[in-house]
C-alpha cells in the first residue's frame, strides 16, 4: 500500500460543507499531507486522470499545432494549486497505435513512453502513480500488460484505449482481443481504467455484456475520451447507472470517471441528469479527474471547480472527494 498513512490523515482533516478550492501557493516537492492541510477545504484527496508525455510523444502528437511534453515538474505545482495531494499520472503509450509502423517499432516506442511516464512519477513517489497504457487490440498489448503488472514502477493498474476509431462492435475478433485483455488484468489482479471513445448505449451494453464479466475482480474505471457533446455521454451513463440501481453483480466493481461529464460549460439541465445518474451509481464509487485535453490550458482546479458547480449537498461532494482508487493508496 502506497503511503496509505497519508491518505488517512488527509481524509480526517476534510469537511463537508466547504465552500470552492482556495489557491495553494505550495512548492512543488511538497508532501500530500501538506498540501492537503495547506487547502483546509474538502478538496479531492486524488486527481484520478492526469497525463504526463515525453517530447517523442508530443512530437508525434504534434498534429496541427506544436505541443510541449508535460512532465512531473510540470503537474506537481497545478495539482499544489489545486490542493490536490496525489495523482494518477496516465501515460500516453497507446496513441502509437494509430501509427503504421511495423509492429515491433511501435511496441519498442509504447514500451519507451510508458517507463518515461514511470520514471516522471518516481520523481515525486508521495505524490504521483503511473499508470502504463496500451492499445488493447494490439498483438502486444497482453505482453505489455504483464510487463506492467511485474514491474513496481507502476501502479497496480492499467490503461486501456482503443487507438485509432476504437471498438468495431460487430468485429468478433476485436472483441476477443478485449475480452483476452480483461481476463488477464483480472487473473494479476490488475484494475482497469477503461477509456471509451465511442459514447452511443450500445458499447455500454457491450461493456457490461461482454467484458465485464471476464475480470468479476478487480476495479474497473470507466471515463470517455475527449469534450463531445453531453448528451450521448449521459445516454451512455444511464446504461451503467441503471445497472448499478438494480444491482447488477457486474457491475459492483465499476466505478465512474466525471473528468468528461462534470465541466465548464454543461448546462443545468445535463448537470441535473448527471447528478441522477451518479446518485443511481452511488457516489462512493464516483471519481474525480482533470483529463485536460492534451495542448489545452485546463488544470486540476478548473476541473474541480466545474464539479462542484454540480447540484449535489456538501455531504455528497465531501463523499467523492475522499474517493481513493486502490491503484493510489
Amino acid at each position: 500500500m502506497r503511503h496509505l498513512s497519508v491518505l488517512l490523515t488527509a481524509t480526517l482533516a476534510l469537511l463537508p460543507g466547504v465552500g470552492a478550492a482556495a489557491t495553494v501557493a505550495g512548492q512543488a516537492g511538497a508532501s500530500a499531507a501538506a498540501v492537503q492541510a495547506r487547502a483546509g477545504a474538502a478538496m479531492p484527496l486524488a486527481d484520478h486522470h492526469q497525463y504526463v508525455y515525453s517530447p517523442a510523444a508530443a512530437a508525434f502528437m504534434s498534429t496541427t499545432g506544436a505541443l510541449h511534453p508535460v512532465s512531473a515538474r510540470d503537474l506537481i505545482p497545478q495539482l499544489d494549486a489545486a490542493g490536490i495531494g496525489r495523482a494518477a499520472v496516465l501515460s500516453v503509450a497507446y496513441v502509437y497505435g494509430q501509427a503504421e509502423y511495423a509492429q515491433d517499432a511501435e511496441y519498442r516506442r509504447v514500451r519507451a513512453e510508458n517507463d518515461w511516464a514511470a520514471r516522471q512519477a518516481a520523481e515525486y513517489p508521495e505524490r504521483l502513480v503511473a499508470l502504463c497504457s496500451v492499445d488493447p487490440l494490439k498483438d502486444y498489448a497482453l505482453a505489455e500488460l504483464a510487463r506492467c503488472a511485474a514491474s513496481a514502477e507502476f501502479g497496480r493498474a492499467i490503461r486501456l484505449q482503443p487507438a485509432a476509431g476504437g471498438v468495431q462492435l460487430d468485429d468478433p475478433e476485436q472483441i476477443e482481443r478485449l475480452r483476452r485483455v480483461f481476463r488477464s488484468a483480472n487473473a494479476r489482479g490488475i484494475a482497469i481504467v477503461l477509456q471509451l471513445s465511442e459514447t452511443g448505449t450500445r458499447e455500454a451494453r457491450l461493456l457490461i455484456e461482454q467484458l465485464l464479466p471476464h475480470a468479476p475482480d478487480v476495479p474497473v474505471q470507466v471515463a470517455y475520451a475527449g469534450e463531445r457533446e453531453a448528451g450521448p455521454q449521459l445516454a451512455a451513463l444511464a446504461v451503467l447507472a441503471d445497472a448499478a440501481a438494480r444491482q447488477d453483480p457486474r457491475v459492483r466493481h465499476v466505478w465512474i470517471d466525471v473528468s468528461a461529464f462534470a465541466r465548464p460549460g454543461l448546462s443545468p439541465a445535463d448537470a441535473r441528469r448527471l447528478v441522477r445518474r451518479l446518485r443511481q451509481v452511488g457516489m462512493e464509487r464516483v471519481l474525480v479527474g482533470s483529463d485536460a485535453a492534451i495542448g489545452s490550458a485546463a488544470r486540476p482546479r478548473d476541473a474541480w471547480a466545474a464539479f462542484r458547480r454540480l447540484p449535489l449537498s456538501e455531504a455528497e461532494t465531501a463523499r467523492v472527494a475522499n474517493n481513493v482508487m486502490p491503484y493510489l493508496r
